[in-house]
């Protein structure tokens, strides 16, 4: 359903710029996560990421796993004073619903750590649907599938490979080997085409 998603939105962004009408068509491949590695700041984020897991989900839970073992044992000795102002009634649907929480703590975190993700990586991929859409607009590309998309029977041509393109234009590190193999395809590209001659019959 996520790389659903993500074809979805690719696709519509090429549509909006492209005529496909009058536009040759032109098909590009994408990785989002590939991209995403290639910011040296991503770096920085996985470590903020991976903190943010460890100290704020994990302190987290024991705070509310050592109140509800606290509130637990006061619940049992009287039900009255558990909960200042609270029923015993009352007291006891506070209980179960501390421990539904720490029974589903590992849905519940996993959505803080999505949620603090995103917003970790939030200004990257501003920065790289940006060069995108440009390159989409520039190079009239009337379709961009994610990479996820493609065949595994399918080698695509180099050139279409919107990753490396969008790296390029943001000046972020390549590898020696990709750099080296997108000059040849580049100069094989530039060759122009030579069709053999017909053999004459007798």
């Amino acid at each position: 359903m996520k790389n659903f998603y993500c074809v979805f939105v690719i696709v519509t962004i090429s549509l909006l710029l492209c005529n496909t009408s009058e536009a040759q068509y032109k098909i590009g491949y994408f990785s989002e996560s590939k991209t995403l590695q290639l910011f040296p700041e991503s770096k920085k984020a996985d470590s903020l990421l991976q903190q943010f897991t460890q100290d704020s989900i994990g302190v987290e839970y024991e705070r509310r796993a050592n109140k509800l073992r606290i509130t637990d044992s006061l619940y049992k000795k009287d039900c009255k004073t558990a909960l200042p102002g609270k029923t015993c009634e009352e007291a006891l649907n506070d209980l179960d619903q501390q421990r539904n929480i720490l029974a589903n703590w590992l849905k519940i975190g996993q959505q803080m750590v999505d949620a603090k993700r995103a917003q970790l990586y939030y200004p990257l991929k501003q920065q790289m649907y940006e060069a995108l859409k440009e390159i989409i607009a520039e190079e009239k590309y009337t379709t961009v599938l994610t990479v996820e998309a493609l065949s595994i029977y399918f080698t695509p041509p180099l050139l279409d490979n919107l990753s490396i393109r969008v790296a390029m234009k943001l000046h972020l590190p390549l590898s020696k080997q990709i750099e080296a193999m997108w000059k040849a395809a580049e100069a094989k590209a530039a060759k122009p085409l030579v069709v053999p001659a017909k053999k004459k019959t007798k």
